[in-house]
């Protein structure tokens, strides 16, 4: 335990791993800890040694804020606040979702909240027709658009609506490759992350169990104890190569999860080292 602690110690003084070397990066996304307040998964992210955070819309913030919601409405102030003590923890808020709305003036203001907050990418789902007005905003604002794919009747539950909306579009548009919910519709994840090569902007990121151990549900589980092949999935996306976002969100265990997330941490950079050193 001392050796591990110490390694730890040294490999976060010396930077970053070999996966955030070759663009790999670790975010967590705080719906894994909505049971928690916003604060708390900020101590929670930092716990595990994890620098960048994806919020989802609605997230409690907590402390002297009390039950107020992460999203547009907050005022210049607490956005700033926030900011501030995220980066006091080593965390930088790198993304929020997942946003959906069918009013163009809803998006106009969510974009502009996304870029008072530096953020680099916005998950959402977009209706079918707004993609005109989503571009628009997505060049104007400076924020990529990475459209998450929630499980059927969604909009977005395949990759071929995905690639039908954004096919001729900027490739600041492309996939939150959520590779959980594409095995739970019956596709081939595999095959899902190779058709949109060159289109995954950021993924929610996990490992499930069987439709027998998980009675039929596929539950999450401890990256690398599952069904999805974490390093095969690594593989793939080092050959399209991808530098991007892979969100933690981890949907089971909910009131302590913190043990599970870090042996998928563990599981995840060594994975990744084998992948690089190949």
């Amino acid at each position: 335990m001392m050796f591990s602690v110490l390694a730890f110690v040294i490999q976060r003084a010396e930077g970053k791993t070999l996966a955030e070397k070759n663009g790999f990066r670790l975010a967590m996304q705080s719906y894994t800890f909505h049971k928690f307040s916003l604060l708390e998964a900020f101590d929670k992210t930092a716990e595990l040694g994890v620098k960048y955070i994806e919020i989802y819309p609605g997230h409690r913030l907590g402390g002297k804020w009390g039950d107020t919601k992460f999203g547009p409405d907050l005022s210049a102030d607490i956005q700033k606040e926030l900011k501030a003590i995220a980066k006091s923890k080593g965390i930088k808020i790198v993304g929020c979702g997942v946003y959906s709305s069918g009013n163009k003036e809803n998006w106009d203001k969510f974009f502009g909240f996304a870029r008072q907050m530096k953020m680099d990418y916005v998950t959402c789902e977009p209706p079918m027709a707004l993609w005109d007005d989503i571009e628009a905003l997505s060049r104007q604002y400076g924020v990529k658009v990475s459209v998450h794919n929630h499980p059927r009747p969604s909009t977005y539950w395949t990759p071929d609506s995905l690639l039908k909306a954004v096919g001729n579009r900027s490739h600041n548009l492309g996939s939150c490759a959520d590779v959980g919910h594409w095995v739970r519709c019956g596709l081939d994840h595999r095959a899902c992350l190779r058709q949109l090569d060159g289109r995954i902007i950021s993924l929610h990121f996990k490992d499930i169990v069987s439709k027998a151990e998980g009675d039929g549900k596929q539950h999450d589980t401890v990256w690398g104890t599952g069904v999805l092949n974490v390093e095969e999935m690594l593989r793939i996306l080092k050959a399209q190569k991808f530098r991007g976002y892979f969100a933690i969100e981890y949907e089971y265990n909910w009131d302590n999860s913190v043990p599970d997330i870090r042996k998928s941490i563990d599981y995840f950079n060594k994975a990744a080292e084998g992948v690089f050193r190949r």
